[in-house]
């Protein structure tokens, strides 16, 4: 089972590793530079080593990656775009060195532009990118989102449209999140929505598509699209979605990382990923 957190980098990339570890995470996401800065130091030679070493070490065998929060492929502002599309470059330089393969962002926001002009600028975004990465053996990862805001991605279809606009569609993967989709208006908290939504996925994009679930409880209700992560059980989408999901054989081999509120010693972790293996297990 591929079940972990986000770790912290705190310390170097490779302490990600040691933390994970600490968990008995089999899988694991980072940030592979400061998420709230637009450039991020070097990685030395002596980091890289140390992950490597680590990593041979260690049980976690999927690693994957999470871009900055200020890229923002969706915005109609030249030089914000321009920016965003160098930023989410050099990420994925930096997750190349790291042998990370695959890199997860949020789609963007339009910021009043409309979506349609939104999904535009993402299209053409990615495209220059992935042009740019051509070779490189680090995929996009498009992040189901709440809707917040003027955030795109809060729908299927604005997933498959990104999808189907892009050149190197071999390149472009999703990662559903439970607190987004359920918060975004897809009821995910019975079976049978649980059924109707991942057969819906299915549909529009393809199980085969799915690189990542973010396991997450919401604190906001149904179609509130507001994002704001709970702990495993304790919001409103409560524990039977994830008893049902931590059980589909459909998602065994994919990584399913917890992305809940964190306190300094990573209790919390703890707990959330010892109530999701029991899930797992138990009848």
């Amino acid at each position: 089972m591929l079940l972990g957190a986000h770790m912290s980098i705190a310390g170097g990339i490779d302490k990600a590793i040691e933390r994970g570890n600490s968990l008995s995470c089999t899988a694991i996401q980072l940030f592979t530079k400061n998420s709230n800065q637009w450039k991020g130091r070097v990685i030395t030679d002596e980091e890289i080593e140390r992950f490597f070493t680590l990593m041979k070490k260690s049980k976690i065998t999927r690693i994957i990656a999470h871009d900055s929060y200020l890229i923002n492929l969706a915005s109609s502002n030249k030089e914000l775009r321009e920016r965003s599309i160098n930023a989410l470059i050099d990420e994925m330089g930096r997750c190349r060195i790291l042998e990370i393969r695959y890199l997860v962002m949020h789609p963007g926001a339009h910021l009043g532009a409309g979506e349609e002009i939104g999904i535009k600028n993402i299209i053409d975004s990615l495209n220059i990118v992935l042009e740019k990465t051509d070779g490189w053996s680090v995929d996009v990862v498009l992040e189901s989102t709440a809707g917040q805001g003027t955030n795109i991605g809060y729908r299927f279809g604005h997933l498959r449209s990104i999808m189907d606009g892009v050149k190197q569609k071999e390149r472009v993967w999703v990662c559903l999140d439970s607190c987004h989709i359920f918060a975004a208006g897809y009821d995910i908290s019975t079976p049978e929505g649980y059924k109707r939504v991942i057969d819906e996925f299915d549909k529009h994009i393809g199980l085969g598509r799915l690189i990542c679930i973010h396991v997450n409880d919401s604190k906001k209700g149904l179609g509130s699209h507001v994002d704001r992560h709970e702990h495993i059980g304790k919001g409103c989408l409560g524990e039977g979605f994830f008893k049902i999901l931590m059980k589909d054989s459909r998602f065994e081999n994919i990584p399913k990382i917890i992305e809940t509120p964190k306190g300094k010693d990573m209790k919390e972790d703890r707990i959330n990923l010892a109530i999701l293996r029991k899930m797992a297990v138990n009848p």
